[in-house]
């Protein structure tokens, strides 16, 4: 028989703030995070600022091994582990779901190339370390005593939602009573940046940072890129009463898919995107009436915006749910967007508040409920949506806790 699964622990890591109080509290303050980088005024970046992952594990001489995104998911994950109250044996036999990207910052790391050739001399003996996708995971496993069934998944920016969403499956069909899910990542380097311009997915131009990043706004000009990293302890619902643990929200239905269509255009159609989300709404046993809010991929790029909104008005033809997006806040966290954002949307939850769609002025579609400013009321269940380059898909379902 499928058991219900619970988030019983977070750690966060974000431009905003590392709890969900101060998160919240500084959603509530309309704060900006927003500022050009150093070495391209053309863009505009949400950094996580003064960041130093020896104050989240201590003195830890693997760290060198680290990127910085992989830094991110470390921290995130000590964070969570921190913050419960499991027993080292049950921490032993925990299971690890952990969302990666790829270490961009490729100038950052390779002293020099020279004819396709790489200077050694600056290397370390290890830099493979920082280019493996598995590496976060393995230093979470040696600092946290976490050795059950794992995973490192690699789909874009519906990455660590999909570890999530893997790490839920596990836990309620039986493998495991418990698990740590979630993921970092960070492209703000030179490289990075200069990959996501060619691409022309950036927001580019001068002008005030705070107006940069436009979810669903008709002049969007593409995404402001952010950092950071968020983890959860994702639990067996008796599991967690049997030891009194506190209950933070309940995850009730996952779903995921690939559009076979475009390296990195979403479907204009939005057919398996769509697919993805009724999946999570089907196994949360829910229909599209019983959703409170969407947390929308929101990128504020042409193509993702225009499907993403078309999207949720099929799905929500005779229920309008309140639709944010959190990326107008903290911007895109590429593979570690959607566990941020469910991080902040745990605390909405707890605090029943919903944060405005920043800078939208025209809606890119008519009929939908954006929050176009702040509202308190009541909030009981939301689904995250996460669109990733490749065509990958990934859809959660959660709602707050409640006997």
């Amino acid at each position: 028989m499928p058991k219900r699964v619970v988030i019983t622990s977070v750690g966060v890591v974000s431009s905003l703030g590392n709890t969900l109080e101060q998160i919240t509290r500084n959603l509530k303050n309309g704060k900006s995070v927003f500022k050009r980088p150093s070495f391209d005024d053309e863009v505009v970046v949400s950094p996580v600022e003064g960041f130093n992952i020896k104050e989240f594990t201590g003195r830890f001489k693997d760290a060198r091994y680290l990127n910085r995104g992989s830094a991110f998911s470390v921290a995130a994950a000590m964070d969570a582990v921190k913050n419960t109250r499991i027993t080292s044996n049950m921490i032993s036999r925990a299971g690890l779901f952990v969302g990666n990207g790829p270490n961009l910052d490729i100038d950052g790391e390779i002293p020099q190339i020279t004819d396709g050739r790489m200077e050694n001399k600056g290397l370390m003996a290890l830099w493979i370390l920082r280019f493996l996708p598995n590496t976060a995971a393995s230093a979470i496993s040696k600092l946290a005593g976490i050795h059950g069934e794992n995973a490192t998944i690699g789909t874009a920016c519906s990455a660590s939602l999909q570890a999530i969403g893997e790490g839920y499956r596990k836990i309620k069909h039986g493998y495991l009573d418990l698990a740590f899910a979630g993921g970092g990542d960070s492209r703000l380097s030179y490289s990075g940046i200069l990959s996501y311009k060619m691409a022309r997915a950036l927001f580019t131009g001068d002008g005030d940072e705070k107006k940069a990043s436009r979810p669903f706004d008709g002049k969007r000009k593409g995404f402001v890129p952010g950092e950071g990293g968020a983890f959860f302890l994702i639990e067996e619902l008796e599991h967690a009463k049997s030891r009194g643990a506190q209950i933070l929200g309940e995850v009730c239905g996952f779903g995921a898919s690939i559009d076979g269509y475009n390296m990195t255009a979403p479907d204009t159609k939005g057919r398996w995107a769509e697919f993805a989300v009724r999946s999570a709404l089907d196994e949360a046993g829910m229909q599209p009436f019983q959703i409170d809010a969407v947390s929308t991929h929101g990128t504020g790029t042409l193509l993702n915006d225009a499907m993403e909104a078309a999207l949720i008005d099929r799905i929500y033809k005779e229920h309008k749910p309140h639709i944010i997006a959190l990326k107008s806040w903290i911007g895109h966290l590429a593979s570690a967007c959607g566990a941020v954002e469910l991080a902040i949307c745990l605390g909405c939850i707890k605090s029943g508040f919903l944060p405005k769609v920043r800078n939208l002025k025209d809606p890119c579609r008519k009929g939908l409920n954006f929050a176009g400013k702040t509202k308190d009321g009541s909030l009981a269940t939301m689904v995250l949506e996460n669109f990733g380059f490749g065509g990958q898909n990934s859809a959660l379902v959660i709602k707050r806790w409640s006997r």
